[in-house]
């Protein structure tokens, strides 16, 4: 009798802390965050947010690619795809907007604010006139480093005969950079490593190219196998090394351990360039990691989408679903969760706050599961989690049509600056002024 009443008791205890759980996930899910603003930047063709960082003053910066020459969009007189950089103050007013490119395709991905307190911008270029002074071949990495002004300090070009897609930079510890994005290995010829290697790769490859404080080369590396090998995003670790996270649907040459389809593809490589540790996570279907950030107990958070509900995956809500991942400097997977509805809930970026929680941004077309609302095809999506990736609060903004969100940060009073790209003009989007807009919009809780 006794023992019957301890599992009695133990059945009350499970069922009531099962409740508090499901009232916390729904208090999440619902709690609806104040949207301070929504603004739209753009002409009659094509805008895009790319990337957004706090600056040094308490302002902010934004940065992406335009191809109007006409509303929003000043001193731009061709509709070739250009980098547009726009900086904003502490009251959310436009202080200045600089354009960046030559004649032919320039589009921005990544921004960082450098040390000396101006930026540094990149992405990828098909220009060899106007502020791009040289091209190798198709498509090339381009770096601008900028002073605080925006004016350009200078300027390199990285690539082969092939497309060349430059993704995401760093500054190095050594007040260099790391600029990490796709090398498209077979127009290369196998060119792309600083030393000439026997191991042949094909396809696109991680392509990690390291810079001094002047932008020249010190080294450059590929990694990947014979499919394809795409690397989102960078972070330096404490040993110097560096983190790189993408997606690879390759199970030769660097990768030992393909789980089926697409996975997360981690690599660990020294401040050299030596792959010292790889890793594949996900299931037997399409995963992608996008972001990496650091935890405050020195540990790793990436995100990205899984359309798997198998092996490392212990939860698919249906279609895609945002996936975060935590693991340990060496590349051992601690704690993964999915959230999303039953349709594509897919994020972008990962970024810490200041209460040591986690800040994702991307894109929704559910309304149910952890997405309370949803306006029309994709909206853009925010969530806030704490350090063990609970959810705290989420948000959608969006119209009837396609809004994205690509980067989220937290400024100095808390409030959250997001920005992507739409092509809405009702409900939440106030305005629509041609086919594609700068999206930005500021949450305040």
């Amino acid at each position: 009798m006794l023992k019957f009443k301890y599992k009695i008791l133990a059945l009350v205890f499970i069922f009531i802390s099962c409740s508090k759980n499901d009232d916390n996930n729904v208090k999440a899910k619902d709690f609806q965050p104040m949207v301070a603003f929504v603004k739209t930047y753009g002409g009659s063709k094509n805008e895009s947010a790319k990337s957004v960082i706090k600056t040094q003053d308490g302002g902010y910066a934004i940065f992406g690619y335009v191809q109007s020459t006409d509303g929003d969009v000043l001193n731009k007189t061709d509709d070739s795809f250009d980098y547009w950089l726009l900086k904003f103050n502490t009251n959310n007013t436009l202080q200045w907007q600089n354009i960046y490119g030559g004649s032919d395709f320039d589009r921005g991905s990544h921004i960082i604010q450098t040390n000396d307190g101006g930026y540094a911008i990149f992405g990828s270029s098909q220009s060899s006139d106007g502020d791009a002074t040289e091209n190798n071949g198709f498509i090339d990495f381009w770096i601008l480093k900028l002073n605080a002004s925006g004016a350009i300090s200078w300027e390199k070009s990285f690539g082969f005969s092939g497309a060349e897609d430059g993704i995401s930079l760093i500054q190095t510890n050594d007040n260099g950079f790391l600029l990490t994005g796709v090398l498209d290995v077979t127009a290369s010829g196998g060119l792309g490593n600083s030393k000439s290697s026997a191991i042949k790769h094909a396809g696109g490859d991680y392509w990690a190219i390291k810079l001094n404080a002047s932008g020249d080369k010190e080294w450059s590396k590929f990694y990947g196998g014979t499919f394809t090998d795409t690397p989102y995003d960078v972070i330096q670790t404490n040993d110097n090394g560096y983190i790189i996270v993408g997606s690879s649907d390759s199970e030769d040459v660097d990768i030992s351990n393909n789980k089926g389809s697409y996975d997360f593809w981690i690599i660990k490589i020294s401040g050299t360039g030596t792959l010292l540790w790889e890793k594949s996570f996900g299931g037997s279907e399409i995963d992608e990691a996008r972001s990496i950030t650091a935890s405050n107990d020195g540990n790793y958070i990436i995100v990205g989408d899984t359309r798997s509900n198998d092996l490392d995956i212990s939860k698919n809500n249906g279609a895609a679903d945002l996936w975060i991942i935590k693991i340990s400097p060496s590349g051992s997977l601690i704690w993964e969760k999915t959230f999303g509805g039953t349709s594509f809930d897919v994020p972008r970026s990962i970024s810490k706050t200041q209460d040591n929680g986690f800040l994702i941004s991307g894109n929704s077309r559910s309304s149910d599961g952890d997405i309370s609302n949803n306006n029309g095809q994709n909206d853009a999506w925010v969530l806030k989690t704490d350090a063990n990736a609970n959810l705290q609060w989420q948000k959608t903004v969006g119209g009837s049509d396609i809004d994205f969100a690509s980067d989220a940060i937290e400024l100095n009073d808390k409030s959250v600056m997001v920005v992507g790209e739409t092509n809405s003009a009702d409900i939440d989007i106030p305005e629509n002024k041609g086919f594609t807009d700068l999206l930005i919009f500021k949450i305040k809780l």
